[in-house]
């Protein structure tokens, strides 16, 4: 920023003043030390870089980086609290401009790009949530787009970044609104990426995203995609322990614990079915309403004497009970 002329005219005017104050004074002025000079300059810039980071302008406050980088390269040797300071805008400072750049590239659709620049970002900052999220939203609207080579980097990151979240030490959510959206997207995103590989850790994760107070609690394809991911999983996982273990052989306590479990993992899928049965209620997802109701009703039968008897009932009550 340019200073006013009157300023340099100010100056000029002090210096002449002080001389003609110095020629008429009796006694001689001592001379400043260097220290005490260098000590006045560093005051001079620490303030100057606090008033430019303070400012209410945000011309002013542009000039608050490269006053601190001044200040650093003069005076960042003495590391002590102001010093310190700076160092901490400048850390701040730094690792924003980075976040800001992976995000211009995502919301330009660049998503190559955006992990080009996010690599190197979480390689110093490997905890950024922020870029961690971004990349993950990135991730996701590539793969939709049809391009799976950013997939195992995008699941990775959203792992990450949903450890993050479950840690409790997160202050801000950005780029979400709120914790409870954060919770949603992550989980949800790292549900879709992962229930044909891992479906047990799918199935947890969408139960993660349905629970969110977030648009997620009421989609539909989230609580699909859940009992569909039950069924691949655990469900899968257990009925062969079972049949393996005790097909064809006598009962036993340890044969009814794990037939209760079966037991578990079936209410849980025909739960999820229901719910995203009657959470489809728009005009535009009646057609994979009926597929979903079709999957629901043979799934119903299949665990109950091949009778659909109580299935109206559960479709119309679901939404009013805790997932079992």
């Amino acid at each position: 920023m340019k200073k006013s002329s009157h300023l340099i005219f100010v100056a000029v005017a002090s210096s002449l003043l002080l001389c003609v104050l110095a020629a008429g004074a009796s006694a001689q002025i001592n001379p400043r030390m260097p220290s005490q000079s260098s000590d006045d300059l560093k005051e001079r810039l620490y303030a100057q870089f606090n008033d430019y980071r303070k400012s209410l302008n945000p011309e002013e406050r542009r000039f608050a980086y490269p006053a601190a980088k001044d200040y650093l390269r003069r005076f960042g040797g003495d590391n002590d609290s102001n010093a310190k300071d700076v160092q901490k805008f400048i850390a701040d400072y730094e690792r924003a401009a980075s976040y800001l750049d992976v995000f211009a590239a995502y919301t330009a659709k660049n998503y190559a790009k955006a992990f080009e620049l996010g690599r190197p970002h979480l390689k110093n900052d490997p905890d950024d949530f922020s870029v961690l999220s971004t990349l993950t939203e990135a991730g996701y609207e590539n793969a939709v787009a049809g391009n799976a080579t950013l997939n195992e980097e995008t699941i990775g990151y959203a792992r990450r970044a949903i450890k993050l979240l479950e840690g409790g030490k997160l202050t801000r959510p950005d780029p979400f609104k709120n914790m409870d959206m954060a919770r949603g997207f992550l989980n949800s995103t790292l549900a879709w990426f992962v229930k044909d590989q891992f479906p047990v850790e799918a199935a947890a994760a969408f139960l993660k995203a349905a629970q969110s107070d977030s648009p997620y609690h009421t989609d539909p394809s989230i609580y699909h995609r859940m009992g569909v991911a039950i069924l691949k999983g655990e469900f899968a996982q257990v009925s062969a322990e079972y049949n393996e273990k005790f097909g064809g052989k006598p009962a036993s306590a340890e044969q009814k614990a794990l037939l209760d479990k079966l037991g578990h993992l079936v209410e849980r899928t025909i739960d999820a079915y229901a719910r995203a049965v009657a959470l489809s209620t728009r005009p535009e997802q009646q057609e994979a309403r009926t597929k979903i109701l079709a999957q629901l009703t043979a799934l119903y039968k299949n665990f109950h004497n091949d009778s659909d008897a109580g299935l109206n009932d559960l479709i119309a009550s679901v939404l009013s009970k805790p997932m079992p």
